[in-house]
């Protein structure tokens, strides 16, 4: 396939295309900052708000996977960026449609859902609370009305809560790493909020699924398998060898997002399935900051 990536340099978009292009994909990368050159990949230095239609029209892509978004922690979940974003990639979608694009994989978010208590199915109606949810889910809505009835598919990819090599610092798990081999102890405000933890290798194998056989439809990014916040400090504490340093709150906060866990039966029956256990993941994601 001839892939077009928004976001090549970020988290999940640099994953992305090391998998693609080892996969023997060609690709074409758009970020602020270049991606280091290699065989197969094409690296552009382009913002979302500016894309470069020559360059792509002439690598004629076949598949855009729409990786790019303001995803700061601390900052993104209100942060007026993401009122751009919406239009920027609404943009963009329009540009390579004119441009013979026909199969879209884009990230949609699991906060989009109303949280239930159990596995969240794709047929769940959105209800989303914050800027970032609501404009994703904004986007998803023009996106569904401006292709239906045509020939192209539109793939909603819904991400749980990816963690591993490459993410930002003060991610949970990175943070978690950071604080613990600092001496820090830790004390957990919402020890029992569950979510869905899936290696970002795994997330790049899911979005090549996608992107090879994406009809149009929503689906999960998630291994269905919940940990909760205590666990998932309890498991670093351990590996990282100070297991006295994690504590918590009781009675525990409350928390709005008590269990976001995916229903991944759509993407499994796809062929797809989780390849990185959470113990093995947390230990490359450690040896990566040694």
């Amino acid at each position: 396939m001839r892939l077009l990536v928004t976001g090549g340099t970020g988290f999940v978009g640099s994953n992305l295309l090391r998998q693609a292009l080892a996969a023997g994909h060609e690709v074409m990368s758009l970020s602020r900052r270049p991606a280091t050159p290699t065989r197969g990949l094409h690296a552009v230095a382009a913002s979302i708000d500016a894309p470069p239609w020559d360059r792509i029209s002439g690598f004629q892509p076949e598949v855009l996977i729409h990786t790019a978004w303001e995803a700061t922690p601390g900052v993104y979940l209100e942060s007026l960026e993401n009122r751009n974003w919406v239009n920027w990639s609404e943009a963009l979608i329009e540009g390579s449609l004119q441009r013979g694009v026909r199969r879209f994989v884009l990230l949609g978010t699991c906060i989009e859902y109303p949280i239930i208590g159990q596995p969240l199915p794709e047929t769940l109606a959105p209800t989303p609370v914050s800027l970032y949810a609501r404009s994703k889910d904004e986007l998803h809505r023009r996106l569904t009305r401006r292709l239906v009835g045509t020939d192209t598919a539109l793939v909603w990819a819904r991400l749980f809560y990816p963690y591993g090599p490459g993410e930002h610092p003060s991610r949970l798990c990175s943070s978690l790493v950071r604080r613990l081999r600092s001496g820090e102890r830790i004390t957990l405000k919402t020890p029992h909020s569950t979510k869905d933890y899936i290696h970002v290798d795994d997330v790049g194998r899911a979005l090549l699924t996608l992107a090879s056989q994406g009809a149009s439809q929503t689906v999960n990014i998630g291994t269905g398998v919940g940990t909760t916040v205590l666990e998932l400090a309890q498991r670093i504490a351990g590996l990282v060898g100070r297991p006295d340093l994690v504590g918590w709150d009781d009675p525990p906060a409350p928390d709005p997002l008590h269990h976001v866990v995916a229903d991944a039966s759509r993407l499994r029956s796809m062929g797809w399935s989780p390849q990185v256990e959470l113990e093995e993941g947390l230990r490359g994601l450690i040896r990566t900051m040694d």
